[in-house]
């Protein structure tokens, strides 16, 4: 660990990168992308794969434990097994987020790599739902991938499922039933605003209306709440006798926000402190320039606000007062 770790003014430790490999995807997920599209940042504005090392190494020096790759969906990048085994050689947990499309092909690769836990996105257990929301006809794939994913033991296998009122909300017990004899992990992430979204709060599945949902099916003497790792962002939970668990990730009505450690490299090199943060700080062009850059990513950790990218309670639930990019431009 680095003598002197990236520690915000609020005394949080950031050791978790998240980065993004690509603004593509080959879903259109509509609580990601909007429905007009988003404007892809210029080819030679995307990080090169030796920028992506680089950047890699210098939050790794500052004392970055923990990478997870995301997208746009990560496994869409051209050269992805070499970013995969570049980065597997630093000393890091490395992890993947997926929609699972393309899993298969790539599955004996993260093995060989030493890369265990895939969190894959998966908000409908029907195929008909599946192909409404993400406009694609891969449900039959998503799940096959899931399934061979979870009977490796090999793997830890998250699925998480963003909840919508009136979409997906009434599939919350067919989730939680999935977990009596698979060893999945599925987590229910309350729905987030984000540019082109149409967020509003009467969409808002909440962690109270989940945990209502789950308690019309089993007793409170069958719900386990199970105890929480440091900086976790979900509140964990598994039924009696079952295989896999549950959990809520609550951002909207119960922010974690005081045990963060959290940091957001997007596909075109810029920095979010805050997956809400209005504003971002560039890495790439001062790469690019030979400057030294932890001076910069220090002052951007500095810089972060204590709770929701500065957003109050009552502007983060008016979607006039926000200003951030669509989640398929961030990395999920």
């Amino acid at each position: 660990m680095t003598k002197n770790p990236l520690v915000d003014l609020h005394g949080r430790p950031h050791t978790y990168l998240r980065i993004s490999l690509t603004e593509r995807c080959n879903l259109r997920c509509t609580y990601c992308m909007p429905a007009e599209g988003v404007q892809l940042s210029p080819k030679d504005h995307i990080m090169k794969t030796h920028e992506i090392l680089d950047i890699a190494r210098t939050f790794v020096d500052l004392g970055v434990t923990k990478i997870r790759l995301t997208g746009g969906e990560p496994l869409v990048r051209k050269n992805i097994d070499t970013i995969l085994r570049q980065l597997a050689q630093l000393p890091v947990e490395l992890s993947l987020t997926t929609n699972a499309v393309l899993l298969d092909r790539y599955l004996p690769l993260l093995k060989e790599l030493g890369i265990r836990n895939l969190n894959i996105s998966l908000d409908h257990l029907d195929r008909e739902r599946f192909h409404k929301i993400t406009l694609r006809d891969d449900y039959e794939k998503v799940i096959s991938n899931i399934l061979t994913a979870e009977q490796d033991e090999f793997f830890t296998v998250k699925v998480n499922a963003v909840l919508i009122q009136g979409t997906n909300d009434d599939e919350v017990n067919a989730f939680v039933r999935w977990t009596k004899e698979l060893n999945l992990h599925v987590r229910f992430i309350e729905f987030m605003p984000f540019d082109g979204n149409n967020w509003d709060l009467s969409k808002l599945v909440s962690y109270e209306d989940i945990l209502q949902k789950i308690h019309s099916e089993w007793s409170s003497d069958a719900i386990l709440r199970i105890e929480d790792r440091p900086n976790d962002t979900s509140r964990n939970y598994k039924i009696k006798g079952y295989k896999g668990t549950f959990a809520i990730i609550s951002t909207v009505t119960r922010p974690f926000c005081s045990t963060c450690n959290r940091i957001r490299l997007t596909a075109n090199g810029k920095v979010k402190n805050c997956l809400f943060s209005g504003s971002e700080t560039d890495l790439l062009t001062p790469l690019r320039n030979g400057q030294d850059l932890q001076p910069i990513i220090r002052q951007t950790i500095l810089d972060k606000h204590a709770v929701r990218g500065g957003l109050d309670d009552k502007q983060f639930k008016d979607p006039g007062e926000h200003h951030n990019r669509s989640m398929i431009l961030i990395g999920g």
